[in-house]
Parts: C-alpha cells; sequence; structure tokens
C-alpha cells in the first residue's frame, strides 16, 4: 500500500505548516488556515507567523467536527482577498484545468489538493484506454463535486458524465470546465445510487467509474446517504456498469474509521473480484513544509 502526494511542481498549492488541530495553505496568491483534526502535532512556526502569513482564517461553530459533522462557521480576513479566485493544475504532458474555489461556509474551498493524485491516475489510464479503443471511453464520476476528475477524464479524450447531489456545485463544475477551455461534459443531478441502479438496468456500461462518497448526505429529494450502509450496495451497482475490459475504477473514502485494507476488502466483494485480481490501494497525503505527513484520505483503485 502506498502513501501518494501532489506533484511538487503544482505551483499554485502548497501546504505550509500544520498543527494543534489546524492547517495552513497557499492556494495561488492567498493563504488560508483551516481546522484539521488529523494535525495532531505541535505547529512548527509560532502563532504570530501564522497570523502574518493569513489572508483569512475559518472559525468554526459549535460543534465542529462532532459525530462526523461540521457546523458552518466564518471566515475572518486578516489581510484583503476576494471571496472567489482561480488556480491552474497541470497534469501530465500538456494538459491543464482550471479550478475556482471560494469560501464556503464548511471551511471548503472547492478542491480537495490531496486528490491530485487521483486526478493523474484518472488522465493517464483514460488516456490509454482511448489510445486503445475506435470510440470514445465514457467516463462516470459519482459525488462528482466541483469537478477536477471529470476535467481530468475530459481532458483525456473521454465521454464524461458528472453526477452530483447538489446543483450549485454542479454548477461550480460547469463554470470549470468552461474556464479549462473543454466542453461536452454530460450535466446530471441526482441520487448517486439511483443512477447506478438505472443504468444497470438499462445495461449501460462506463470504461471508467470515479467515486468519492461523503460520510453522510442528502439527494436532490431527501435521499439519505450514510456511508456505512451504502457503500457495499453502491459498488455492488458500480460493478454492473463498470466495463470488464479496459476500464478503471478510482474508489477514494475520507470516513475516519476506514482504511485502505477495509476499501479493498468492500471492492473485492462487492464487484466479486478474483483473489489474484490486482488492486492499488494506499493513502492520499499532504507534506507540509517541516516534513510533516498530513494523511487525509484512502484510495482503491482497480484496472483491468
Amino acid at each position: 500500500m502506498a502513501t501518494e502526494f501532489p506533484s511538487e511542481d503544482w505551483k499554485d498549492y502548497e501546504l505550509l505548516d500544520s498543527g494543534r488541530g489546524m492547517k495552513l495553505e497557499r492556494f495561488g496568491g492567498y493563504v488560508l488556515s483551516r481546522p484539521e483534526p488529523k494535525a495532531l502535532w505541535d505547529k512548527n512556526m509560532p502563532d504570530k507567523e501564522w497570523d502574518r502569513l493569513t489572508h483569512t482564517r475559518f472559525t468554526p461553530g459549535a460543534g465542529f467536527g462532532k459525530a462526523g459533522k461540521e457546523d458552518s462557521g466564518t471566515w475572518d480576513r486578516l489581510k484583503a482577498m476576494p471571496d472567489q479566485w482561480w488556480i491552474k493544475y497541470r497534469l501530465s504532458g500538456s494538459a491543464s484545468i482550471d479550478l475556482r474555489l471560494g469560501l464556503t461556509s464548511f471551511k471548503h474551498v472547492g478542491v480537495f489538493p490531496e486528490q491530485a493524485a487521483n486526478w493523474e491516475y484518472i488522465f493517464r489510464n483514460t488516456s490509454q484506454i482511448a489510445a486503445s479503443m475506435e470510440q470514445r471511453p465514457k467516463v462516470l464520476n459519482l459525488f462528482a463535486y466541483t469537478g477536477a476528475a471529470s476535467l481530468a477524464a475530459r481532458a483525456a479524450g473521454a465521454d464524461v458524465t458528472h453526477l452530483d447531489s447538489v446543483r450549485q456545485v454542479v454548477t461550480w463544475a460547469h463554470e470549470n470546465q468552461d474556464r479549462s477551455g473543454l466542453d461536452g461534459i454530460r450535466w446530471v443531478v441526482e441520487d448517486a445510487m439511483k443512477f447506478a441502479k438505472r443504468e444497470a438496468r438499462r445495461g449501460n456500461v462506463y470504461n471508467g467509474i470515479i467515486l468519492d462518497p461523503p460520510a453522510y448526505g442528502h439527494g436532490p429529494d431527501g435521499e439519505k446517504w450514510k456511508l456505512d450502509e451504502c457503500l457495499f450496495d453502491m459498488m455492488r451497482s458500480v460493478g454492473q456498469i463498470l466495463a470488464p475490459q479496459n476500464s478503471f475504477m478510482v474508489l477514494n473514502l475520507y470516513s475516519n474509521g476506514f482504511s485502505a485494507v477495509l476499501g479493498e476488502t468492500v471492492v473485492r466483494q462487492a464487484l466479486e473480484l478474483k483473489s489474484d485480481t490486482p488492486l492499488d490501494s494506499g493513502e492520499l497525503a499532504l507534506k507540509d513544509k517541516f516534513g510533516k505527513i498530513l494523511p487525509l484520505s484512502i484510495f482503491v483503485r482497480l484496472r483491468r
């Protein structure tokens, strides 16, 4: 099992320091201080240096982090900065994608930087499949958020279906597509489980399926999602719509308590894989300027 990091060549992102439940990050020209429960160690920089560097700091509301739930909070600006701004990520080779960032009420900014390793995997494998097929490969991105993974697949030549249950983030992803000079992504606002089961009934298959499910959530019609209860059934539906050849699957899990071994077991059982079918699994992490490694999610990948 591997630990993967964003490329050090990514000039628009940097984890400057971490510790005492916080992380200090630079996105483009702006430095943000945000809560990070997994940063259990001490900071290397003194608080005065954090304050000197920080443009805006997120202050959570009461109850932040309890029972895996994030309450809304506020951004306290220490320096002038816009509510929205853009960064660029250059994929392997010459392709690049533009990503709009914004200060949301739940501390997120529209991109999870540790996911860059998954973007590279998606771009690389989609490109390889596209080169071996006469038609464009089909890629489905479930729980797709603001769409960096969708853009990576589209830039590699796939017909992409981007699905999320929140209309506002689908609109955000559409802005990222336009700014990146891409087009043709299919946008779907729907519950992921319902969509996957319907695609299975219709006999539709995809060459790539990407999943980044939340620990909990709601569909557009109030459907409840709880990862512990839904993940196995979700993966069984994925197994029915993933092409048996010239295909890949990426599962990313943020939930505390989930391990790469657990993820591998879920994937093997749900997709009924043979015991000798190779899977890639491990952790996605960030490394700050002082060498401290901050693990943020686990991944399981299948290529066949």
